[in-house]
């Protein structure tokens, strides 16, 4: 039987995780056959430049894409719409506008359900976070 990794050498504790500084990183978690992926851009208050219009719009289109491997529901239509309008605004534009990053932000929260499981909707998280949103 492997040893739990304690250093003490004995007693029951819990497996753990722990984290660095991912500033600028990625990593990717999983089991089971499911992945998540994480791509950490930072915050605007540690000098890690803001994502641009051009990496929104591709995790925009990273997630739409990944949506066409879930069922046909309501749910996932109107997300497909959400997505397809923002990836609207987005094209052929240097700045973000902060509408945009607002109603990501909601249809992530509101379709947090359908998503959760898809590691693309992690990455545009992520890159709304780094944008404040």
């Amino acid at each position: 039987m492997a040893g739990n990794g304690n250093a003490a050498g004995g007693g029951d504790a819990e497996p753990a995780v722990r984290f660095g500084n991912v500033s600028g990183s990625s990593f990717s978690i999983g089991g089971s056959g499911h992945t998540n992926t994480v791509h950490h851009y930072g915050g605007a208050g540690d000098g890690a430049a803001a994502p641009t219009a051009e990496e929104l719009l591709e995790a925009v289109q990273d997630l739409r894409a990944a949506l066409v491997r879930l069922p046909r529901s309501a749910d996932r239509s109107a997300l497909d719409t959400e997505l397809d309008e923002a990836a609207e605004d987005l094209e052929d534009t240097e700045e973000i506008r902060p509408a945009v990053v607002t109603r990501l932000r909601r249809a992530l929260d509101r379709w947090a359900p359908l998503v959760e499981a898809i590691g693309a909707a992690g990455s545009l998280a992520g890159l709304l976070t780094a944008l404040g949103g």
